[in-house]
């Protein structure tokens, strides 16, 4: 719902991080494509193979929806840390402003080789010290040396993404490795 002024509601604050506990692995039902059952190919894949491509994966594809309905897609960079998939933007950028409105998003890595897509709700982060963690974790992994106005809640958004569930899958075994994992999604 827009602020009289026209302009959307800041996001949705994310009241707790709280611990992302180890999802459920099975085969997601894929007809037409040949998959095999969960123990046949090379199996269902671990949640640590996913985590892994969370982690080294340099971009990411951000999926939200606009008000109006319509799908917008962007490219992230992002962190990998304690169970969610961080990413920042400006105040008033699109995705920032679909997010305010509808907290539901997906991602992507960027490999397509083996790809891993986390489907979640994505909350606004206010605390100072979890925001000096992501920017800390940010530069690291992107060579950057950004200050405290690249995560400054009065004009940029730092969002975590919870998954609800998410989806791998290692090319190289492309029938047997698809894997869907569910996550106990604590109320979201």
């Amino acid at each position: 719902m827009p602020r009289p002024d026209g302009r959307p509601q800041p996001p949705r604050l994310l009241a707790s991080l709280g611990n992302v506990p180890e999802p459920v692995a099975s085969r997601p039902y894929m007809p037409g494509y040949g998959t095999l059952p969960a123990t046949a190919g090379s199996g269902l894949l671990r949640w640590s193979w996913a985590e892994e491509r969370l982690a080294a994966s340099h971009d990411f594809w951000l999926a939200t929806v606009t008000p109006a309905g319509v799908p917008h897609l962007m490219p992230v960079w992002g962190i990998w840390r304690a169970g969610h998939l961080w990413f920042s933007s400006s105040n008033e950028s699109r995705k920032a402003r679909n997010l305010a409105a509808e907290p539901r998003c997906t991602v992507s890595t960027s490999d397509p080789a083996q790809p891993v897509v986390v489907h979640g709700r994505a909350g606004r982060v206010t605390d100072r010290d979890a925001l000096a963690g992501m920017l800390a974790a940010e530069n690291a992994k992107y060579g950057t040396s950004y200050g405290w106005e690249m995560v400054d809640p009065a004009s940029n958004s730092v969002f975590a993404l919870r998954p609800e569930w998410a989806f791998a899958l290692d090319t190289a075994d492309f029938a047997g490795s698809p894997t869907r994992f569910t996550f106990a999604t604590g109320g979201h």
